[in-house]
């Protein structure tokens, strides 16, 4: 008597086409369902999961009531002459609606464990979601698909329930291992039990094994690289070479823009769960400094300007185009938009090389045929210095490498805005300073509007000519650097942009102000404001008597707001020192201090051997005279 065979095949048959659907159909819904924003998203994936805990006879029997004779979707089958009960396709069916679960599930666990920076990155170089899914997130999460893939295959192979409700118990048509298994324990044939379970066991326990077994460590991608040692950090040349005309810096894949003609405009709200974003900015062709603490609300801003959130109200208006307008119901997808974005963390994408990276910001112009992209990306390794590292893989480049090639690849998408989210931040001081020199060359010939979000007061002066100072989502100070700097309107202003010493104050008349929290009575030079609330001068900013040398004239010295102090304690750093000054009288603890002053070292050295108490200096035309603690009304264009 020949060994029935047909269980085995009916089963693989079943389980490679299930999971082929199961698999198509997971991966479609958890890509839809991670784009989705809309309501009853619960709901959905409540349906979406719910094979997976249902018991099989009741999923059997909602399949039964849909498709028999009687169902709705079996009535219409019936009249195209199709019925599907009690067939090999009601086998797979079943098989497919108890494995899809698992791919979905797994492959939206996969997606949720992307960098949301990749994916905002892709939209803001102008790829489509079709794009972004093919090119970035099936390669980047491919490891946890196949693992789902895998746990479907077993699943759709063990399963029972729903395929003996839907599909029945016929030999040589319907009948899988499973079923095969109940019928020979109903006949009492243990010995035919015993080895469709050893085969079962064999295949479901070999696909466990082989999920387990795959690192999340290791990616695919990997295996395609070669073993290039890790780059050391270099000192990139700071001289720019100019591109070629038709891939130039900044310019639109058509009507390149005017640097004199480029105003970006915002006028947008956003409700945040710690405070409210209110934001009110324009920006023409030289660079805007976003300044503030970290949690201002500098990043949202940004992405909100790239379309990669949304504003609750507003406006947001690029070169006579309008990208946003809540009360229209505009709002071009980030795709659309022509607005680079360099993010903090560079958000390059790992599977691919720099070549790659950079040539995925290309527009569709550039991207075909390839020898026209080969040279398109080749003038931008060259204008990035990044020669020689076409084929690398970005864990395989330093930091500073890294963000000369985020650089790259959002200018080579030719954006009308080009949004840099603390580039420097990743990187060691001397590394930083070298690539601000190169981005400040970098930006005089980009013809866009730039924006660049930093909480470094110095860098924001180097690289920007306009500041926005931001605290708790609302626009404290907004003006020249130099008027920001120099003149700050309000505490909150004065301390972001650096300033340390700070006192009430108050009007006295004629040019007087008195200092309440250090003690003493000042002349100041500036008009006195009408709300006028606290006093501050800038650390380094302090002077002492004793820096006058004995060949200065008596009337070249200064003779008011001078005040003995005492140390109360110092602190030091390779080239400076800060002191830590009580005024009046001596300091009873290293806590009891007015004032903070930061000299050189070389100054240091000549003053430090003097007698006590010295006499400082709080020169007139240093002092700033604020309003108030946080009053924004001072803001101004």
């Amino acid at each position: 008597m020949n060994f029935d065979w047909s269980p085995l095949w009916i089963s693989l048959r079943t389980g490679i086409v299930a999971t082929a659907i199961a698999t198509v159909l997971g991966i479609g819904t958890a890509h839809w369902m991670t784009t989705y924003r809309g309501k009853g998203k619960a709901v959905l994936e409540t349906i979406a999961i719910a094979p997976l805990v249902l018991p099989p006879t009741v999923v059997g029997f909602l399949l039964l009531w849909l498709l028999g004779k009687n169902g709705p979707l079996g009535r219409w089958l019936m009249h195209w002459g199709f019925e599907v009960i009690f067939s090999w396709p009601a086998t797979a069916i079943a098989a497919t609606v108890v494995a899809f679960p698992l791919t979905y599930k797994m492959t939206a666990a996969a997606f949720a464990q992307l960098d949301p920076n990749w994916l905002r990155a892709a939209r803001s170089l102008g790829a489509s979601e079709g794009r972004i899914a093919i090119a970035v997130m099936l390669p980047l999460a491919w490891p946890g698909i196949a693992a789902g893939i895998l746990l479907a295959f077993a699943r759709a192979l063990g399963e029972f329930g729903a395929t003996l409700m839907l599909a029945g118990n016929i030999p040589g048509k319907t009948q899988t291992i499973p079923l095969a298994i109940y019928f020979a324990v109903e006949t009492g044939n243990t010995q035919a039990a015993r080895f469709w379970v050893t085969v079962v066991l064999g295949i479901s326990l070999s696909a466990i094994a082989a999920v387990n077994g795959r690192s999340p460590r290791k990616r695919y991608w990997r295996q395609r690289r070669g073993r290039h040692p890790q780059i050391e950090p270099e000192i990139p040349r700071v001289e720019a070479t100019p591109l070629p005309k038709d891939v130039r810096v900044g310019s639109p894949q058509k009507n390149p823009p005017s640097p004199r003609a480029t105003q970006l405009e915002v006028e947008i709200e956003k409700e945040l769960e710690e405070f409210d974003l209110n934001i009110a900015l324009q920006s023409g062709s030289e660079p805007l400094g976003l300044l503030g603490a970290s949690g201002s609300g500098k990043s949202m801003t940004l992405l909100c300007i790239a379309g990669l959130e949304e504003p609750t109200r507003g406006r947001i208006e690029l070169n006579g185009r309008v990208l946003f307008d809540r009360a229209r119901g505009i709002d071009l997808p980030a795709r659309d938009r022509r607005v680079g974005i360099v993010f903090q963390n560079y958000a390059l994408f790992p599977h691919l090389t720099v070549a790659e990276n950079i040539a995925f910001g290309l527009p569709h112009d550039l991207r075909h045929p390839k020898a026209k992209r080969d040279r398109a990306v080749a003038d931008y390794l060259g204008r990035m210095q990044l020669e020689g590292l076409e084929n690398r893989y970005p864990e395989q480049l330093s930091g500073g490498q890294q963000q000369r090639v985020a650089l790259a690849r959002a200018i080579a998408a030719r954006p009308e805005v080009l949004l840099l989210d603390e580039p420097f931040s990743a990187l060691d001081t001397y590394l930083r300073s070298q690539l601000e020199r190169q981005l400040v060359e970098t930006l005089s010939d980009y013809g866009g509007v730039t924006i660049f979000v930093t909480h470094n007061l110095e860098e924001a002066y180097r690289v920007c000519q306009n500041l926005l100072v931001l605290s708790r989502g609302k626009a404290i100070a907004y003006g020249s650097k130099q008027a920001i700097f120099e003149r700050p309107q309000t505490y909150s202003v004065a301390q972001l942009t650096g300033c340390k010493n700070f006192s009430r104050g108050r009007a006295l008349g004629d040019g007087q102000i008195e200092a309440l929290d250090w003690g003493c009575q000042l002349r100041a030079i500036d008009s006195i404001p009408a709300e006028f609330a606290f006093i501050g001068i800038r650390a380094h900013q302090i002077r002492f008597l004793e820096e006058w040398d004995e060949s200065t004239t008596l009337r070249d010295r200064p003779s008011e707001n001078l005040y003995p102090c005492w140390i109360a304690q110092t602190s030091e750093t390779q080239h400076r020192m800060t002191l830590y000054l009580k005024l009046h009288d001596r300091p009873c603890s290293p806590q009891d201090y007015h004032l903070q002053a930061e000299l050189f070292k070389e100054k240091w050295e000549r003053l430090k051997d003097r007698p006590f108490p010295w006499q400082v200096y709080l020169d007139p035309l240093r002092l700033i005279l604020m309003r108030s603690r946080s009053d924004a009304s001072g803001v101004s264009p």
